[in-house]
């Protein structure tokens, strides 16, 4: 149960059901972390938007291993819930997620994972525990513009994990039972 109740459909302006309609559609049902920023219209049209640039412009298998990562380090079960669809979707392998605790010496990540992952830790470390070398190290393997990609990504999932964790947000179910609702296209 939400620290604060989302806004029910019934009460919401033309705006946000038309974001609700929007996320029913792309999600098979009203992410909750929207209902609950309902309560603010201009912060939830100024936050989808947001989220609707960053999905054009960041993606890719190594930051979505990364922004969950970030998810369960920060305790985050509707992140984690979210994600995992999100990834299933993707045609990822997510059986491997199970494993995410022991990426550093588990063969079923890479060793550019493994780096990234540590990445994601440090940048998700309160305080934040990056080194130059971790950076240094993955601009010369991914170069600059995938490095601050890599990092907008983490940090954003930081932004998403903390909101949610702070209005206690909990896994929706996603990925149980009939869920993994995402429509497939």
């Amino acid at each position: 149960m939400t620290r604060i109740k989302g806004v029910p459909h019934g009460d919401a302006g033309l705006l946000t059901r038309a974001v609700y309609r929007f996320a029913r559609r792309e999600f098979g049902a009203v992410p909750e972390p929207v209902t609950v920023m309902a309560h603010h219209p201009r912060l939830l049209l100024a936050s989808g938007r947001h989220e609707l640039a960053v999905k054009k412009a960041v993606h890719g298998p190594l930051a979505e291993l990364c922004v969950y990562r970030t998810a369960v380090k920060l305790g985050c079960s509707w992140c984690v819930d979210f994600g995992a669809m999100l990834m299933k979707h993707g045609g990822l392998d997510i059986a491997r997620l199970r494993h995410i605790d022991s990426y550093a010496t588990s063969e079923l990540f890479t060793d550019l994972e493994r780096k990234a992952l540590a990445y994601a830790d440090a940048m998700t470390d309160t305080p934040v525990t990056v080194t130059d070398e971790q950076v240094a190290e993955l601009e010369e393997l991914l170069g600059r513009r995938e490095l601050v990609a890599l990092t907008y990504e983490i940090a954003l999932e930081n932004q998403r994990a903390r909101f949610n964790s702070a209005f206690g947000i909990a896994d929706q179910g996603f990925t149980s039972g009939d869920a993994c609702r995402v429509p497939t296209h």
